[in-house]
């Protein structure tokens, strides 16, 4: 669902199920609703085209029909969701799941006299809204061909700005001299590759990180050195049949010269370009490249060499640059920001001149720019190439001037800057509709805030902007995409790899909060935007720092605001809930709500009825609002960090028939009857008490992570009941479960989940041996494993290793007994070691009290694996002869612990433990290296 559509995405759905055949509304009513169906299906259609558009290309009639329609869509959700909330409360059994299911319910409305005359206005009133903007539409139409003109539009192109970047002086460039030196060298032909496919290095990073640039300088560098040589743009909307004509002009200049006026297809195209690299070693650079298929085509006409030629790909796509190399020898280098240092050699270079001196009174403010600019050359220089404009240098009011409109809008008026939001808009435009909605939303966060992608993808989902089954994964693809496609930055990872939290940058926010104010989409109240004037509706609104009593949002109504998020240096400014009427979205995540002047009164919570996300978490809450039951369409229950005094949820929490996602904090009381919560998805840190029913578990199959307090001495008959509760949650993900004091339960007996899909298991409990359910063949997507087991086999190390998608795991025995081991069991430890493909995508490996020997890393087992940890003997590493971790083995090694045992603070210990270090210093990598005993 694009901004542009409003609310439409999921406004045609609800009217398509009103229509059904079950649904028996008057006819009259019927056919006003089908009429104005219709009509919105061809608006949508045209909207589409129109988001395709850049904004400053469209028509300004066409700019006030979209937001007209999307206004329209706004309010006519509202009053189906009106009509919902109104079914939800209208019987005895309030507690009916999902759209569908109310449908059916609706029916007795329009029996009751008054309530079918208010029914049938409301539609009346949304058939004559959408006649007259049905009206517009066609007049717009008929006027001058302005929509026919939407595509032509589209196909203006400019110059594109990057091609500045391959006529840089090279003197002047800053920052990459050693990236490109690196990246020469390892592009350096070798004695045993000349025979090979061509090498290829893909260059990735957002726009205006110098991916060209850098690319440039590699390519003036050593063009020298081959047959032939081509420098290539691809671009967003690429011509591959002008890109190969290119290739070949650039092949052989005399040759091809009239080419480009030729008429040969792509076919042929190829072979005349493989017939003339033929047998050369070429170097050949493709820039720009934004999608797979594109490369696979021009690929196909490269890749046939085998005299060590090499190709140079740039693109602001992740998984594009993984596409490109597809050999083990091939690289992808990810572009990184410059250093201060760098920035500002490059930043003073644009505006002093060759004597790189910047004055005294200039300093300070320098680096406060520079420091908005975070190392991208591209903002460096347009904001270098602002300040010295014409030669002349601005005087310093005009530095502080754009200092503080950055970070509020990029400044308007100025053609320099007008690029580089032109540069940026490029990948905005490229994204298809719904990711652009995503990334907008972003703009709801301030500037340098650490967003949560969980978080994200719970307010996307309530927002409606994501449409299907499986909300969470769509909305997981939506977020990596957003991050492959270089729009946002990953700040953080999880112990899977997957990205945690994001932020945006600075200049890539300005973008997307300019777009979205422009599109009405979501409304900011910053230090900046006090006097915002709020001539239209605001339907989102985000208050970051500011007073409101100094706003006209005081006074304003916001019966229409659809989603309301709060930051904790405004939230004395919290306005009253009474205030909105159709709020699907409260937030007030790190808001300290006890310190707020009067206390927040969330008693009024409950009158939220169309609330979707309610976001309490970290605002030290110390009573949970029994109200909350109210909430029957509610979806995300955020309460992790509310008060600790908080132990137990409200009874009424269990008539939550839609909740999805409930999060608590450690160690709270679910209330009798939650096994109605069958909606759930996520279920983080409750306290399954001893006089608890277990078997309630059982009804939650919807749930993919579950995470769960035990008190430590848990009766084993209760214990028992709930192994078979968790055995009915096929689609579980991940399991986690601690204990009230710390302390582990005893015994698990053999069982582990049964759940094919189990990615993340961590257990606080003993087995006594490793339980056979943890194989290859039953946890095939398993990737975090903390298991506790008393007697660990060497066998069951083995079959720990062939776990395909492990790549945490933390084992502990406590069964070390040096002194009573026998001579056989001491050989058969010093013999062992992995299989050669052992672990293949480990990365943190913890043996805790489990022994190993020397010898035990062969060349393939761990390649990943950056952190160990695991026993030794004192007496294995000096009983004689050669002694060899084969630590050299595991190339990707950062750190190894290691505990030896047997002796202790002796002479033969500080041998032992010199010749561990030793064996790290070995290493190529040079580990940090640590033992203790």
């Amino acid at each position: 669902m694009d901004l542009a559509l409003g609310a439409m995405g999921s406004l045609l759905p609800k009217l398509g199920e009103i229509l059904k055949e079950e649904y028996k509304i008057q006819t009259t009513v019927r056919q006003d609703v089908e009429s104005f169906s219709r009509e919105l299906g061809s608006m949508r259609a045209t909207l589409r085209r129109v988001s395709e558009v850049p904004r400053d290309q469209l028509d300004e009639e066409i700019k006030l029909w979209a937001s007209d329609v999307r206004e329209l869509s706004y309010n006519m959700e509202d009053i189906v969701d009106s009509l919902l909330v109104r079914v939800k409360g209208s019987g005895a059994e309030a507690d009916m799941d999902g759209f569908k299911e109310l449908v059916s319910k609706m029916k007795g409305l329009f029996k009751k006299g008054k309530a079918r005359r208010q029914i049938a206005n409301a539609i009346k009133d949304i058939k004559e809204q959408v006649q007259d903007v049905a009206a517009r539409h066609m007049r717009y139409k008929a006027d001058d061909g302005v929509f026919a003109n939407l595509a032509a539009a589209t196909r203006v192109t400019a110059v594109d700005p990057l091609l500045v970047a391959l006529y840089e002086d090279k003197q002047r460039l800053v920052g990459i001299e050693n990236a490109r030196d690196e990246l020469i060298e390892k592009l350096r032909l070798t004695d045993d590759d000349e025979s090979k496919q061509p090498k290829i290095l893909s260059i990735v990073g957002f726009g205006g990180l110098g991916k060209t640039t850098l690319a440039k300088a590699i390519y003036d560098k050593v063009e020298s050195e081959f047959d032939c040589a081509a420098f290539v743009s691809v671009s967003r909307s690429p011509d591959i049949k002008k890109v190969f004509k290119d290739l070949l002009f650039e092949v052989d200049k005399e040759k091809y010269m009239t080419l480009s006026g030729a008429t040969l297809d792509e076919k042929l195209l190829i072979s005349q370009l493989q017939e003339s690299l033929g047998e050369k070693r070429y170097m050949i650079v493709v820039d720009d490249i934004w999608d797979v298929s594109s490369w696979k085509t021009i690929k196909y006409a490269l890749t046939g060499s085998k005299c060590g030629s090499r190709i140079i790909t740039t693109s602001r796509s992740v998984s594009v640059s993984r596409e490109c190399c597809s050999y083990d020898d091939d690289m992808v280098y990810n572009m990184q920001p410059l250093s201060d240092d760098d920035s500002k050699r490059l930043f003073y270079n644009r505006i002093f001149s060759r004597n790189n001196v910047c004055p005294t009174e200039l300093q300070q403010v320098s680096v406060n720019i520079l420091k908005k600019c975070a190392g991208i050359p591209l903002a460096i220089i347009t904001l270098a190439s602002h300040l010295a404009s014409n030669q002349q240098i601005k005087p310093i009011s005009q530095w502080y001037a754009l200092l503080n409109s950055i970070g509020t809008g990029l400044t308007k008026g100025d053609t320099n800057l007008e690029e580089m939001r032109r540069i940026l808009s490029f990948s905005y435009y490229d994204l298809p509709s719904h990711l652009k909605t995503c990334l907008l939303y972003l703009s709801v966060f301030p500037e340098d805030y650490k967003i949560n992608r969980n978080r994200l993808i719970r307010r996307w989902i309530a927002e409606g902007f994501i449409q299907g089954d499986n909300l969470f994964e769509i909305g997981v693809s939506y977020f990596n995409e957003l991050v492959n496609r270089s729009m946002i930055q990953v700040s953080k990872f999880d112990d899977f790899g997957e990205p945690k939290s994001c932020r945006v940058h600075d200049m890539m926010l300005d973008l997307i909060c300019d777009l979205a104010s422009e599109e009405k989409f979501v409304t900011i109240m910053d230090f900046i935007k006090v006097d915002t004037p709020f001539e239209t509706k605001v339907r989102r609104l985000s208050v970051q720092k500011v007073d409101l009593a100094n706003t006209r949002l005081a006074t304003s109504s916001i019966s229409q605001v659809r989603s309301f998020t709060i930051f904790s240096p405004a939230i004395n400014q919290m306005l009253p809930l009474p205030r909105f009427e159709v709020l699907r979205v409260l937030d007030l995540e790190d808001c300290d709500l006890e310190g707020t002047s009067g206390h927040l009164d969330l008693s009024c919570v409950g009158d939220l009825l169309h609330l979707r996300y309610l976001g309490l978490r970290n605002t030290k809450l110390h009573k949970i609002p029994t109200e909350i039951g109210k909430l029957l369409f509610l979806q995300t229950l955020d309460l992790k960090g509310v008060h600790k005094d908080a132990k137990e949820l409200p009874a009424s929490v269990i008539q939550l028939r839609n909740l999805m996602y409930l999060y608590v904090n450690r160690g709270t009381y679910l209330p009798v009857g939650y096994k109605n919560l069958t909606s759930l998805q996520e279920l983080r840190y409750p306290m399954f008490t001893e006089d608890g029913n277990p078997e309630e578990l059982g009804y939650l199959t919807e749930l993919r992570v579950l995470k769960f307090c035990l008190p430590s001495r848990y009766p084993p008959e209760k214990l028992l009941i709930l192994l078979e509760s968790l055995d009915k949650l096929h689609k579980l993900q991940s399991l986690v479960n601690t204990t009230d004091d710390g302390e582990k339960i005893d015994n698990l007996g053999d069982w582990v989940p049964s759940s094919p899909q189990l990615r993340h298991l961590l257990l606080r409990g003993w087995y006594q041996a490793m339980p056979t359910g943890i194989s290859s063949s039953s946890l095939p997507l398993l990737s975090y494993l903390e298991i506790y087991v008393h007697q660990v086999r060497l066998e069951d190390i083995q079959v720990l290793g062939t776990l395909p998608a492990l790549r945490h795991l933390d084992l502990e025995s406590d069964d070390v007994d040096v002194d009573t081991a026998t001579e056989q069991e001491r050989e058969m430890e010093r013999s062992f070691m992995f299989r050669a493909d052992a672990f293949p995508r480990l990365i943190y490996c913890k043996f805790r009290d489990v022994l190993f020997a020397p010898h035990m890393f062969p060349r393939g087992a761990m390649p990943m694996v950056k952190e160990l940890y695991f026993g030794l003997l004192v007496s294995d590493i000096l009983s004689g002869g050669e002694w060899d971790l084969c630590l050299r083995n595991l190339p990707s090694l950062r750190s190894v612990m290691i505990k030896l045992h047997g002796e202790d603070k002796s002479d033969r210990y500080y041998e032992a433990k010199t010749a561990v270090k030793t064996a790290g210093d070995n290493h190529p990598n040079r580990p940090f290296t640590r033992t203790w005993n």
